[in-house]
């Protein structure tokens, strides 16, 4: 099933004449096949900042989203303990020659929780944005919503990544670029009435670290006709104190106007 963007209903496969839910889970399976090593595939969980031995059991789910790309979702059990699951989503966009789906991310939507004797899944939050438009009512689509921000956000973060994988920033204070590893995107998104950005916080980690945790905020605007982010500030650095990492403020948003975009 596809949701597009701009209809008050859920698209068809006619939308996407080059691929299908047949083609997106070959392409899914495919990924899934070249990053596993003896029939278990291997992500690097970001949230955890831990590596997940997982063994791939089925395709749950295919969304597509016009002009957002494919998203599969596809459940897992851990290596050492099948009962424990997990819902991966696989975020794929067209390459601009449309014949073949690139990996823009990926990202765990659903991980395992202890009941009794066994484990259920649980669904991450905050949920991944492509997932907030299947909660919509119709007709929500005609205005800009939190989804549409941080899918541009998102979008951001995946094309200007390095070939580690990661976002480099500029510490303003001190003029050191640090390479950042994107944890999540948090709610609500905001906009500011003054000037007409839209803003929302992320999460990063810094690279090969495990406890230094950055604060970034994204300004979006859409002046250009489109959504596009402006500026990316690091709004809160780590700072060690006693021994424990705590994040300290490089600036406030005391006394701005601004209003929460649902």
């Amino acid at each position: 099933m596809a949701f597009c963007l701009g209809a008050a209903s859920p698209g068809t496969a006619a939308d996407y004449p080059d691929f299908d839910d047949a083609s997106v889970t070959a392409r899914t399976e495919e990924v899934i096949k070249e990053r596993s090593q003896d029939g278990v595939f291997v992500f690097h969980d970001p949230k955890l900042n831990q590596d997940l031995n997982l063994v791939y059991e089925k395709m749950r789910v295919v969304r597509g989203m016009k002009g957002y790309g494919w998203f599969a979702n596809a459940i897992f059990h851990d290596e050492d303990e099948p009962k424990k699951q997990y819902a991966i989503d696989f975020w794929f966009k067209p390459q601009r020659d449309g014949d073949s789906l690139d990996l823009i991310d990926i990202r765990v939507q659903k991980g395992p929780k202890r009941d009794g004797d066994g484990y259920i899944m649980v669904t991450r939050l905050p949920v991944a944005w492509w997932w907030l438009p299947v909660q919509e009512h119709p007709g929500d689509m005609e205005v800009v919503r939190a989804w549409h921000v941080m899918s541009a956000i998102h979008n951001y973060i995946a094309e200007n990544k390095n070939e580690d994988g990661a976002l480099e920033l500029t510490d303003e204070k001190t003029g050191e670029t640090i390479p950042l590893e994107f944890v999540e995107m948090h709610q609500p998104v905001r906009y500011l009435k003054k000037d007409g950005h839209y803003f929302a916080c992320t999460d990063f980690r810094r690279a090969g670290s495990k406890d230094e945790y950055y604060d970034v905020d994204f300004w979006v605007d859409e002046k250009t006709g489109r959504l596009t982010v402006t500026d990316a500030k690091i709004h809160k650095v780590p700072v060690k104190e006693d021994g424990v990492w705590i994040q300290v403020p490089r600036y406030t948003f005391e006394d701005m106007d601004f209003e929460i975009t649902q």
